[in-house]
């Protein structure tokens, strides 16, 4: 049901590769709510997925971009601004990516190699993306600037290596340059730390299944589901949240505040 929360946007989503993506509902509810965008991946997940059928249910262009270019970003931004004759309002950035998780490498035994290449994809490209809204003068005043984070940032989850690392510098390349974007442009940045999440990415972490159910039964209303989190990105987006910014925001289910529930503590003791 729309509540054109979003009328009359514009803006740029980052990662919707197949169904289970969040940003794929985020689109979809995004355009539900008045919005128009651009879809945007780099060129070999665009490849993989399936984002031409994304393009026709919301009547978008797919602009191909590595994040990690500068030179794809700024093409990117250029030509969104041009496809919508000014600036834009939002920004999802729903990028991440392992190679040592991939592999199955340790974090103990990382190959540095593949550590920077994740720490790219995942995390610096956030910073590349702000510089050249920023430098751009790319978005309206109060528009708003969201990536997807996961607690791991903050505590220590084995299985999930090298991007608990991407996610904590994610987090704060978002509060950092939020400063300046609030400042000079009045511009919000946020990241959300949503509940583990069964999408493509997602499932290629070892033992995610078990963790799925672990995080059902710690958090006081369950797992977040990806439309779940689709609905909070869109409120984030629309003028609701004029004055939310710097915030990592947890959307968990109330997971990142438990210390342990009754039904852990009957499976830890079941005989």
């Amino acid at each position: 049901m729309s509540n054109n929360l979003l009328k009359g946007k514009k803006g740029i989503i980052f990662g919707a590769l197949d169904e289970k993506s969040i940003a794929w509902k985020t689109a979809l509810r995004a355009k539900e709510e008045g919005a128009n965008f651009v879809l945007t991946n780099a060129p070999i997940a665009l490849r993989m997925g399936t984002l031409n059928k994304l393009s026709d249910l919301t009547d978008s262009k797919i602009i191909p971009a590595d994040a990690t270019s500068i030179d794809d970003l700024e093409n990117l931004v250029s030509e969104t601004m041009s496809l919508f004759g000014g600036k834009i309002d939002f920004v999802l950035h729903s990028i991440g990516m392992s190679v040592n998780v991939r592999k199955g490498n340790l974090y103990t035994q990382q190959k540095y190699d593949w550590t920077i290449k994740g720490l790219d994809v995942s995390a610096l490209s956030f910073h590349k993306l702000m510089q050249v809204l920023y430098n751009n003068d790319s978005i309206e005043e109060w528009g708003s600037i969201v990536a997807l984070s996961y607690i791991a940032a903050q505590r220590v989850f084995p299985d999930y290596n090298d991007m608990a690392d991407n996610k904590a510098f994610l987090e704060s390349v978002a509060r950092s340059f939020g400063y300046y974007f609030g400042r000079d442009k009045k511009v919000r940045v946020n990241t959300i730390s949503q509940s583990p999440t069964p999408t493509t990415a997602g499932q290629g972490i070892k033992g995610f299944n078990d963790f799925l159910d672990y995080a059902e039964k710690m958090s006081p209303l369950g797992n977040a589901d990806a439309m779940d989190c689709a609905n909070y990105i869109i409120t984030l987006f629309s003028d609701l949240t004029k004055k939310v910014t710097l915030q990592n925001l947890f959307h968990d289910g109330g997971f990142s505040n438990m210390g342990i529930s009754e039904d852990i503590i009957k499976d830890l003791f079941k005989k």
